[in-house]
């Protein structure tokens, strides 16, 4: 089986003692902690369209070793009550499990921890049936999907067979928010379209949006790349951003997810967080990454080229001629013993323009915008570097 050595690895052991049906090819996988909503995302799931392939739904209930007798019992409550509700709504072509509560131990309990069980769980199934293009779906509790949410997964990953996973479109709950927090939802919108055009703008190859509950990949590509990471917060975006040097993520824009856009305290950092400091007063949301940082990313990425089979010496002139908040940033971080270390190991110009984005990757472009963010650009205007971004793609264009 595909996904053996990975399995044993790892020690996963099966949630759910029931075999899989032979014809399942998609399987979504929903963590579940503390959620008085999880009813409505079955519900929209239940309501979808079915592809030509069996769909499981796997429910992860789960939280810390540490968790307080109030939330294991909110959890509880929530294992019963799903129960029931799965009993009650058949669904041919659907198979509806509940799993848990699952204890995290306390050292990793989180959304990485939780959604790594859930996705495990569906490759080990998958792994029964040897399917190795068998496609995992990262889904949240408190998110809602259209009527061809389905359909139009399994659509895509048939057109694009050598996708090794992809991305879905996504909007955030607003009906009902009162004004302030309307406002709040459409700036933190607002502010992820700009990051990802604007790192788009830079050169980079591999820009998306990075959303837990928007998101699916083959079974295969799922081990190659290590399975999902513990990360309690920010787990999307680092699978995402590792998943892409496997191969083609795609976008699927003919259906759209749903999350919700409620204030939250159960992560690190993410919306509900964001909101939260929002509504509390906090006017981080209106201001966001100077877009002369991405203009200097630009600039370097076009130079990449000359980058090819360089001396050190020569590295050291072309650092001369870069802006020099962007050579302070490479020679903190020591940029030459990467850029060294891809020379000695491409052969042509084409593989090292290829690999050069798994050196300075999505991490360490966050890493630069914080420097210089820190060192030399403070926050600016949201809007006012949404149009300025806008002017620099159409002088692009031009």
């Amino acid at each position: 089986m595909f996904a053996n050595n990975y399995l044993n690895k790892n020690g996963i052991e099966a949630l759910i003692p029931e075999t899989p049906n032979p014809n399942t090819g998609m399987i979504v996988v929903i963590p579940c902690l503390r959620e008085p909503g999880i009813v409505q995302t079955l519900e929209s799931l239940k309501n979808c369209a079915l592809p030509d392939v069996s769909v499981e739904i796997i429910v992860l209930i789960n939280h810390s070793e540490l968790a307080s007798e109030d939330v294991q019992n909110f959890n509880n409550e929530t294992k019963l009550a799903l129960d029931y509700w799965v009993e009650k709504n058949p669904v041919e072509g659907m198979k509806f499990y509940v799993v848990g509560p699952v204890i995290l131990r306390k050292k990793w309990a989180g959304a990485g921890l939780a959604r790594k069980k859930g996705m495990d769980e569906a490759l080990r199934r998958f792994n029964m049936l040897n399917k190795s293009d068998g496609v995992i779906v990262s889904l949240d509790a408190d998110t809602l999907v259209e009527p061809n949410y389905l359909v139009e997964i399994a659509a895509h990953f048939k057109a694009f067979p050598k996708n090794v996973g992809a991305t879905l479109a996504f909007e955030h709950q607003k009906n009902g928010l009162e004004a302030k927090h309307l406002e709040g939802i459409e700036l933190y919108e607002k502010y992820l379209t700009y990051y990802k055009n604007a790192l788009e703008y830079t050169g980079y190859p591999y820009s998306m949006f990075t959303i837990g509950s928007a998101f699916a990949v083959r079974a295969q590509a799922y081990v190659k790349r290590g399975g999902m990471n513990r990360r309690q917060a920010g787990e999307d975006f680092y699978f995402l951003q590792n998943l892409v040097h496997l191969g083609k993520v795609g976008v699927i824009n003919k259906t759209k997810v749903y999350p919700s856009a409620r204030l939250s305290d159960r992560v690190p950092f993410g919306t509900g967080p964001i909101l939260t400091k929002w509504m509390e007063g906090d006017k981080d949301l209106l201001e966001t990454y100077d877009f002369r940082s991405f203009q200097i990313l630009h600039t370097f990425f076009q130079q990449i080229p000359e980058l090819f089979k360089i001396s050190h010496i020569q590295y050291i002139g072309i650092l001369q001629k870069l802006a020099p908040e962007l050579t302070d940033f490479l020679i903190r971080i020591e940029f030459w013993d990467d850029l060294d270390d891809l020379n000695r190991n491409c052969a042509s110009l084409e593989t090292f323009e290829n690999r050069f984005f798994q050196k300075f990757n999505a991490f360490k472009i966050l890493k630069c915008l914080n420097f210089l963010q820190e060192k030399y650009y403070p926050t600016a205007s949201l809007d006012n570097q949404l149009k300025l971004l806008k002017e620099s793609i159409s002088e692009d264009v031009k």
